[in-house]
């Protein structure tokens, strides 16, 4: 079975052109009123860049994330001063129009406002569906009803995690959503005096704004971010997606943002767990965490199977029996809906414990 179908070249091109013009005025927009030096920074092994300042009111040393290494990053610095740059909205109806996916007006502006409040930049990661839909524009390939979603998920990871992220920025990020014209408004807990991590309209009942962290330790209560403004709601296996970040743009006839998304084959293994987790007591959520799988994996196979082997097998099957245990789960599920994917078939080789070596007999 197909689960994606390509882009056109014309929308992959305007897509790659509104990311680069959406870097380039988040990084304007972001160290233009800033008195500070850019820095590069390895983290697990891999490089990424940032912009460090002095906070004036509290006079400590601030990090804004610039993006993963690369060309295009090198050249969105050594521009990052400029004010001479494109309208960024007429671009981004153009590469709607062309089949790039797009996020609906109510939860566009949910991404933006958290985008305009430095959300993203003090560590917030933009998940879930919102986060597939951002693929397939990267990709150049279209979902179809796997991109159809109610809900926005966004997480940060907390204190415990090291990420490349900074986390040393102060927000309000729950006072900016419950501003916003949609009224976002916390979800009740199921106790007095529970604290919640959720939000939903009083608008449009069906969206909702949950807000994650990594779990550690076990612990499952919902807890406040001080620096973020915000509650978190830990959830196991989170941390595997938020290790290797980067950025993409969100599209919307309202105009284009900067998010920041986990790797894309990081999500992928990650919906495996997921579907695993959640196959009995929410079977309709699962089977769309293995569809989304699936489709990931089904596009990066063609030149990116070997990332996935590794981070399959030398990352997820080391963090302990659970994660295997889910892994193996979802690896037999996956297999029945991609049954003629090669990648398939290496992650089941790659997933069979490798023999003791036998003693060799006395002569």
């Amino acid at each position: 079975m197909k689960y994606s179908s390509a882009l056109p070249a014309t929308a992959q091109a305007a897509y790659a052109e509104v990311l680069q013009l959406a870097r380039q005025h988040e990084l304007a927009r972001s160290v233009g009123s800033l008195s500070g030096s850019f820095n590069r920074k390895t983290v697990k092994g891999i490089e990424y860049w940032y912009y460090q300042f002095t906070d004036a009111e509290g006079g400590k040393l601030r990090q804004v994330f610039v993006g993963r290494d690369d060309e295009r990053i090198r050249a969105l610095v050594d521009r990052s001063r400029s004010r001479e740059m494109k309208s960024l909205d007429p671009l981004a109806k153009s590469a709607i129009a062309l089949g790039c996916a797009a996020a609906t007006p109510a939860h566009f502006r949910v991404i933006r406002r958290l985008n305009e409040i430095g959300f993203f930049q003090a560590g917030g990661v933009l998940v879930g569906t919102h986060a597939f839909l951002a693929y397939g524009n990267e990709l150049g390939v279209t979902w179809g009803s796997l991109g159809r979603t109610v809900d926005l998920d966004f997480a940060h990871a907390g204190t415990n995690v090291e990420l490349a992220l900074p986390n040393n920025l102060e927000i309000d990020t729950r006072g900016a959503v419950e501003r916003l014209e949609s009224g976002l408004l916390p979800v009740p807990g199921l106790r007095p005096g529970d604290k919640t991590a959720s939000f939903t309209s009083r608008v449009d009942k069906h969206l909702r704004v949950d807000f994650l962290t990594p779990m550690q330790g076990g612990r499952e209560k919902v807890f406040e971010h001080k620096a973020l403004g915000v509650n978190l709601q830990p959830l196991p296996f989170l941390q595997f997606v938020l290790e290797d970040i980067h950025q993409a743009a969100v599209l919307s006839a309202l105009g284009a943002v900067v998010v920041n998304v986990p790797d894309p084959a990081r999500f992928a293994l990650h919906k495996l767990l997921v579907f695993a987790e959640r196959r009995r007591h929410d079977p309709s959520k699962a089977l769309k965490d293995l569809r989304q799988a699936a489709a990931l994996l089904e596009v990066l196979a063609s030149f990116r199977e070997d990332d996935v082997l590794a981070l399959w097998s030398r990352d997820l099957r080391t963090r302990g029996p659970g994660w295997v245990k889910r892994g193996d789960t979802a690896l037999k599920a996956l297999a029945d809906v991609l049954p003629e994917l090669p990648l398939i078939r290496r992650m089941e080789g790659s997933s069979k414990p490798i023999a003791a070596p036998r003693a060799r007999r006395k002569q």
